[in-house]
This record gives C-alpha cells, structure tokens and sequence, in this order.
C-alpha cells in the first residue's frame, strides 16, 4: 500500500513539475514572455525619445519663423531675396585641396 501511494505522489509530482517548466502559462512562457517585454519597453523609450525631438521641431516650426526659413534653405534649397546663391562646378582649385603626401606647415 506504502508502494503504491509513493508511486502515485512521484507521478502527481512529475505531471506538476512538467506543468511548471513546460506547460502553459509554464516558467519558460514567462521568460520569453519578460525577454519580449525588455525589447517592447527598449523600442517604446527610443520612439519616445524620436517623439519627443518631433514635437520639439513642431513647437519651433509653429513658434518662429527663424526655424522655418531654416528648413525652406537646407530642405529645399531656398535662398532670400537679396542673397545671391553661387554654385561651384568641378574639381576645387589645388590651393584648397588636401593630399595625404602634404606636409603640414607649423
């Protein structure tokens, strides 16, 4: 009788422990689960961050036109009325370029 008691409690205990480690709702569900969790709250604070800088282009936008011009010239590549825009074509002139064999004056 003590036989069989102890064999039913070792096979109770086996079906618990497989319930614990490998079955639903199980330890290693919950560890996937939290490893998701870290990825989910990395990626939420980086698109805060972006959100963040966003709305604080927004409110300069919306706030001075400073900003505005600012985007206008080096988004579209507008110049004011009395500015001239110069645009040099080809290789700059040999004064100005650097070459890795020059020796640095001091």
């Amino acid at each position: 009788m003590i036989k069989l008691l102890t064999a039913f409690l070792v096979v109770l205990l086996a079906i618990t422990q497989y319930r614990l480690w490998w079955g639903e709702n199980g330890l290693l569900e919950l560890r996937q689960l939290q490893t998701q969790v870290a990825n989910q709250e990395e990626e939420n604070q980086f698109l805060s961050k972006r959100n963040q800088r966003l709305d604080a282009e927004v409110g300069d936008l919306k706030g001075s036109m400073d900003a505005v011009e600012e985007r206008a010239r080096f988004d579209l590549g507008m110049i004011g009325e009395e500015e001239t825009f110069i645009w040099l074509i080809g290789e700059p002139p040999q004064q100005f370029q650097l070459s890795e064999n020059q020796e640095n004056p001091q």
